[in-house]
């Protein structure tokens, strides 16, 4: 019996079934896409090490795997979700506990004269800003069968990226819309983009949290470790950072009388904070990639609402991939109008020698 469908009305439903599955396989695992997202920057990560042990050194493949991700949770994964531990911690605390942060509002409006706001104002801020905030640590909150299921996705999905990268990379080269002597360049790009957004902004939210922490334990604020920790947070937003911690934190020092130490603190965000944030990322932008603040604040918008505080991460990654993908269609574009207009003239001369003929 002959199929009642043309071949290009079998090609539409094929294209559009293969859409349907996709969109349901996304939608159940919608909830731990952050694993897949993870594994993906930790394998452009840790890939130049692979690279260099296995392929050049020629160690054995599955020990260098099981290492790599080993020295991932210990390094990365485990430093990050205790930050994030302690600091949903002392967020529940001060949502629970809001007469220490009244007095502090208090001793601001005598301090300035001002009348900032109600007391009931005030708690009804701090219980939404801690709601929101807990709301950006899903994997920290949502319980420990959640948080091995996104540990343990990301996990076996890099381990199978390792070990058997050569089918991998067959099967991402051969599904890439995009010409061969530019998926060099893209994967370059794409590289550059990894390590700025996430070894360079990592490295230097560290820095910049150890220098907020010290600086305020020094002046005798109290809680020091977990402003530190918020800092860390805080130092992906591109020009705001950390002086939204260390900033406050002066004022609410000088506000209570603590004048030395206020000053101290607003001197040293400003003199040592800020340019050593200002150096590290010129000096990482040299040898990492640069990105825009721009786009890393965009990045941030749009990422913290989908994927939690992992955003900070992903979202700037997700802008910095539009960016260069956009780069590559200019450039493919342009390269496919260029060879049409040179098709065009050599049939154009064609048609006038044939004419004189």
């Amino acid at each position: 019996m002959a199929n009642i469908y043309t071949p290009r009305q079998q090609r539409i439903l094929l294209i559009t079934s293969l859409i349907v599955i996709a969109g349901f396989i996304l939608l159940g695992l919608r909830q731990y896409i952050s694993a897949f997202l993870g594994a993906g920057i930790l394998y452009v990560v840790f890939r130049p090490w692979f690279n260099n042990l296995v392929h050049k050194r020629k160690l054995n493949r599955r020990l260098i795997t099981v290492l790599l991700m080993l020295f991932s949770l210990i390094v990365i994964i485990l430093p990050f979700l205790s930050l994030s531990l302690l600091l949903v911690d002392r967020i529940q605390f001060y949502s629970k506990n809001s007469e220490q942060i009244l007095q502090l509002i208090d001793k601001l409006e005598k301090a300035t004269g001002l009348q900032l706001t109600s007391q009931d104002n005030i708690k009804s801020v701090v219980s939404q800003g801690a709601s929101f905030a807990s709301k950006q640590f899903p994997m920290v909150l949502s319980g420990t069968l959640d948080l091995v299921i996104i540990l343990g996705l990301l996990y076996v999905a890099l381990y199978f990226m390792f070990m058997e990268e050569e089918a991998f990379l067959r099967g991402f080269r051969k599904y890439l819309p995009f010409r061969r002597e530019t998926i060099d360049e893209l994967g370059e790009d794409l590289k550059n983009m990894v390590n700025a957004n996430v070894l360079g902004q990592a490295l230097v939210s560290l820095v910049q949290a150890v220098l907020t922490g010290l600086t305020l334990w020094i002046f005798g604020v109290p809680d020091a470790a977990f402003w530190g920790t918020v800092a860390f947070f805080m130092a992906f937003i591109p020009v705001l950072g950390t002086p939204l911690v260390w900033g406050p934190a002066g004022l609410i020092m000088i506000s209570q009388g603590s004048t030395g130490s206020g000053v101290g603190i607003l001197v040293v965000g400003v003199v040592v904070i800020v340019n050593i944030d200002n150096l590290l990322r010129i000096a990482l932008a040299k040898r990492m990639g640069d990105v825009h603040p721009f786009v890393t604040l965009t990045g941030i918008v749009l990422g913290v609402p989908i994927f939690g505080i992992l955003g900070l991460v992903i979202g700037p990654l997700l802008m910095a991939y539009f960016m260069v993908l956009m780069k590559v269609f200019e450039k493919q574009n342009r390269q496919y109008c260029e060879a049409l207009t040179e098709r065009e003239q050599k049939e154009g001369k064609l048609q006038q020698e044939a004419a004189k003929s």
